[in-house]
């Protein structure tokens, strides 16, 4: 079952070398055959996410808001629903929306290097380096300097520690899928043991409750300044990814394959593997550790469009996005006043999605 799925990784159709020439436009047509709908979803969906929470707004009243603070000629909202709509689920939607779609492209991109089909962006260390990160600052009370560190910046170089580590660990065949996957999984078990060691030691009752909750992954905290950091490195970051798309449908296949299109191997995987990382760790940071995204996206994609990564990096970016929009307005909303963390939606969502769609690849191999 396991090859069979592996396989499934290789683009089907034309030739490996489709990124050039007149099949590249053929590429961006199939991408907009599918975006451009499942953009004007998004959309649709983000504004009614919106909409949705312990006090329900009409559309109307998330227009006029929106279009309040952009400075548009209309009719302002009262104090209290200006603010909800601007200050909490706005930033929250958004922030969802970047971080579904960065984790999903990440975990095509992963797949495709290590020719794994259970890769994810947790696969280098990230998580468990933020969730150190996190930890450490809630806990100990980290500082830097004569102010405290804020809890996304922990969180975040946590992550850039631990791919730092997993990079040292790999050496100089830091390229080579195996031996990167080895380093992230060594890596992430010794973030986790240090990480429950911080908690058993020294946490009460509150600090283990702030850190199971973030550890869970959780979208509450979100705000503009952790949207725009997001918006800008995941957009970087899915930019050089979609660049690199010929690249990757190369290495589906090995890396001969991918050094006889003129690639190198060796510079390639590291450069996306570090670019997935920080994306990774970026979004972690704002977010928690949300499990099953990019692991469950690519695959639900590839079923549907194929493994040609020109059409299926911003196929499982927008796919994601909305994917991590509604279960977070689900997570906020269904048990409400209490509110579950995302992940754990996310989990119990993609578990049995993964599933489905392992059997359907299975019972077509």
């Amino acid at each position: 079952m396991t090859s069979s799925v592996t396989s499934s990784l290789a683009p089907t159709g034309s030739t490996v070398g489709a990124g050039r020439g007149p099949s590249a436009k053929a590429g961006a047509w199939r991408s907009g055959r599918y975006v451009l709908p499942l953009a004007v979803i998004l959309l649709l969906l983000s504004i009614a996410a919106v909409t949705v929470g312990s006090a329900d707004l009409p559309v109307d009243s998330v227009l006029r808001a929106v279009g309040t603070h952009l400075g548009l000629p209309v009719r302002p909202l009262p104090p209290l629903p200006d603010s909800i709509v601007w200050d909490l689920r706005l930033p929250r939607v958004l922030l969802a929306a970047l971080v579904g779609a960065g984790l999903a492209v990440c975990g095509a991109v992963l797949q495709a290097l290590t020719r794994n089909p259970l890769a994810d962006p947790f696969l280098l260390g990230v998580s468990s380096g933020a969730s150190m990160g996190a930890v450490a600052v809630l806990v100990l009370g980290i500082q830097l300097g004569s102010g405290p560190i804020d809890l996304t910046t922990g969180a975040f170089a946590g992550s850039v520690a631990a791919f730092g580590a997993v990079l040292l660990l790999a050496g100089r065949r830091a390229g080579e899928p195996t031996r990167i996957v080895l380093a992230g999984v060594a890596v992430s078990q010794l973030f986790s043991a240090v990480t429950s060691l911080i908690v058993i030691s020294d946490a009460q009752t509150q600090d283990t409750r702030s850190v199971t909750f973030w550890l869970l992954g959780s979208l509450t905290a979100a705000s503009w300044p952790a949207v725009a950091l997001s918006a800008a490195v995941a957009g970087v970051g899915l930019l050089v990814c979609w660049a690199n798309a010929t690249a990757l449908d190369a290495f589906a296949f090995d890396a001969d394959t991918a050094r006889s299109l003129g690639f190198s191997p060796g510079r390639t995987r590291l450069l996306l593997f570090g670019v997935t990382a920080l994306v990774a760790a970026t979004l972690v940071a704002a977010s928690g550790a949300i499990g099953f995204v990019g692991l469950t996206v690519p695959h639900a994609v590839r079923f549907v469009i194929g493994s040609r990564h020109r059409a299926l990096l911003p196929t499982c970016a927008v796919v994601g996005a909305i994917f991590l929009i509604w279960a977070d307005t689900a997570a906020r909303t269904v048990f409400s006043p209490q509110e579950l963390p995302v992940g754990v939606l996310t989990a119990l969502l993609g578990v049995p999605m993964f599933a489905l769609v392992m059997r359907r690849r299975a019972g077509t191999s």
